[in-house]
């Protein structure tokens, strides 16, 4: 790879994971769901499948966000690919988004993060919702952002 192709390449990756960035901003917390998905994409509660409730409960609110969400981040992307001489591929715009939309699912069912708390050693930030924090609502935001770094890599490089 030359000098001026691995230039390319950062300033694409720099670019993609700016886009990417802004977009989860504005798809998690604007355009991306509605308030009933916001409110039911993680049920049931552990609780609820202990008393019976099923544990699919809450997928569709979830799937539906996901979708609303990647439908935002794919018009961000195509927007900034349609105005700036961006090297990408559709594969790897696709497989990106794929990423994305696996690990925000998962991570949206919230048990994964409060799983990933409690076994850390930081239970207590688990359950931190003062003084406006909200320790479970930082950690999926931070586990997303780390998601989307790994979507930048791929649909820069493949």
């Amino acid at each position: 790879m030359t000098d001026i192709e691995q230039v390319a390449t950062l300033a694409t990756f720099g670019t993609v994971w700016a886009v990417l960035s802004v977009g989860h901003n504005l798809a998690d917390h604007v355009f991306g769901q509605t308030d009933g998905q916001a409110g039911n994409k993680a049920a049931p509660s552990a609780e609820a499948v202990a008393d019976g409730a099923s544990p699919r409960r809450g997928w569709g609110a979830c799937l539906g966000h996901v979708a609303q969400y990647h439908l935002v981040m794919a018009v961000f992307v195509a927007l900034v690919w349609a105005v700036l001489p961006l090297e990408l591929s559709w594969t790897g715009l696709v497989a990106g988004l794929a990423i994305s939309a696996v690990t925000h699912a998962f991570f949206d069912r919230r048990w994964p993060v409060r799983w990933l708390l409690e076994h850390i050693g930081s239970k207590g930030f688990a359950e931190l919702k003062t003084a406006g924090m909200n320790g479970m609502y930082l950690t999926d935001q931070a586990l997303h952002q780390t998601a989307l770094l790994g979507s930048a890599l791929v649909i820069t490089l493949v």
